[in-house]
């Protein structure tokens, strides 16, 4: 691939909240954290876990946790991705909360690129209430939820969010 293939890959993949009802094949599930697992992460702790979910209860649990999110419920799977402070913490002490935190993020952007590859959509949800996640999934105190994201076959949208002048994020040398 190119740079502009490339670059193209990362244009058309678009947050999608329109799920259609077409499962999602395990070997599909199993390729997006095959892929994830390959993410950077601070001290190769990968201070991150995730919980796969299928089941149309769970998922109304967990729509309703994030605030009646329609997508969260219609999504044929949910990856909740979090953090696993106790891999960072050991090595890093309270610095490993941040690592932790940074580790989950980008193992989820990963999650996200290898679904758009196998062209399943996305939607990354952060707008949730942690505690009642914890609750419904039964996580342990040193996990977090970081991400709720929805995967499956999708409408895109209509349109494309503009984004933001590339002058408006760079500083050179000094802000």
């Amino acid at each position: 691939m190119n740079s502009s293939e490339f670059f193209d890959f990362l244009f058309t993949r678009s947050s999608v909240r329109d799920f259609t009802e077409l499962e999602i094949e395990d070997e599909e599930i199993q390729y997006i954290l095959k892929c994830a697992r390959t993410a950077p992460s601070a001290g190769n702790r990968e201070s991150w876990d995730v919980v796969i979910v299928t089941d149309e209860g769970i998922r109304e649990d967990l729509a309703d946790a994030a605030f009646g999110q329609e997508h969260i419920k219609k999504a044929p799977v949910i990856l909740v991705v979090c953090t696993n402070y106790v891999r960072s913490m050991s090595q890093y002490g309270e610095r490993g909360i941040l690592y932790a935190m940074e580790d989950a993020t980008i193992a989820s952007t990963y999650m996200m690129l290898a679904a758009h590859s196998l062209r399943l959509q996305t939607c990354w949800t952060g707008a949730f209430d942690d505690e009642t996640v914890c609750e419904i999934l039964d996580l342990p105190q040193h996990a977090r939820p970081v991400a709720l994201l929805a995967v499956g076959h999708g409408n895109l949208p209509e349109y494309r969010s503009e984004r933001m002048p590339l002058e408006e994020h760079v500083h050179e040398e000094t802000w």
